[in-house]
């Protein structure tokens, strides 16, 4: 599978050399952006990628670049800098970037830094995936199920559950049934995995 690298530099030789360095990996698209403007103008159309992302650059900065991405799960940012400091790194790192590494680096590092990038990436990309597929399962949910489905995360009797609601305990299994089959579940459990998953109920 390709793997998808956005340099982000509005130094042409930096670029340039980035380039050189990762088209030796078979497996990976570069593609280069001259500003930070020039990447986010085109960023919801991009797939999901690791982000070499310059620190200082004009217009907007490497800094804004994370502000804007708002630690999308759709990337993974690197930053770059030929005038690093622990401020910057802790700026950059609060921000939503993976690490921080500064300029002329070695290229060695650099690569187990994107490996370790890209092994992120698909990780956010995977429990992205599950948080989609679980809430799309409640969604097929009535309101009266998910009132159900509330009662029994709450550890409620069906009994209870139908004094709360004011329905028989009858009408309360039916909708427990349908809502396992809705899920595609089998036991309680599954079904409460999916609700959390999908950010239907607190944790705590």
């Amino acid at each position: 599978m390709s793997r998808t690298i956005y340099i982000v530099d509005d130094d042409d030789a930096v670029r340039a050399s980035l380039h050189s360095l990762l088209s030796v990996r078979q497996d990976l698209i570069v593609r280069g952006f001259r500003s930070g403007d020039a990447f986010l103008q085109d960023v919801s159309e991009l797939d999901p990628g690791v982000l070499l992302l310059d620190f200082h650059m004009p217009g907007a900065t490497g800094l804004d670049v994370l502000t804007a991405l708002d630690s999308s799960p759709r990337f993974v940012p690197i930053v770059l800098t030929g005038q690093g400091n622990v401020g910057l790194a802790v700026q950059a790192m609060k921000a939503g970037a993976l690490d921080f590494i500064e300029k002329p680096y070695e290229a060695e590092t650099l690569l187990q830094l994107i490996d370790n990038a890209f092994s992120r990436l698909e990780e956010d990309n995977e429990a992205a995936s599950r948080v989609n597929a679980a809430e799309a399962k409640i969604a097929k949910l009535s309101p009266r199920e998910t009132d159900v489905l509330k009662g029994l995360i709450e550890g409620r009797s069906n009994k209870i559950i139908a004094y709360e609601l004011d329905i028989s305990p009858r009408t309360v299994e039916i909708y427990r049934a349908n809502l396992m089959e809705k899920l595609e579940v089998r036991s309680l459990s599954e079904a409460l995995r999916i609700a959390f998953a999908a950010g239907l109920f607190p944790k705590s």
